[in-house]
């Protein structure tokens, strides 16, 4: 028997539980992460592409959700308004643009 004890060997089961213990906490760390940038995205794209659909029409709104890596899963037009809905992977994300704040007329 050493000077430790019976402790003898029990290093590598506690690092082995400290190391699955890490890699779960990082890749839920990474989920959110990723969760967190698709809904900025799908914000950012519902933005711009309900600008260039009151400026335009749904074809431009599509192609702006589209090079902004979102797809377009609505498009509502009625007088001087638009409003658009987009995704990005699980994210979902909508937007209201009027043509009379853009062109700065009340």
């Amino acid at each position: 028997m050493n000077r430790f004890g019976r402790d003898h060997g029990q290093t590598v089961p506690l690092v082995a539980v400290v190391l699955v213990t890490l890699a779960l906490v990082a890749i839920l760390v990474a989920q959110v992460g990723r969760k967190a940038s698709e809904q900025a995205q799908a914000r950012t794209a519902a933005d711009a592409a309900a600008l260039a659909g009151v400026r335009g029409s749904r074809p431009e709104a599509e192609a702006i959700a589209s090079a902004n890596r979102a797809v377009l899963t609505s498009y509502v037009e009625t007088d001087d308004d638009v409003v658009v809905e987009v995704r990005v992977g699980d994210a979902r994300a909508s937007a209201r643009a009027r043509l009379s704040t853009i062109d700065g007329h009340p």
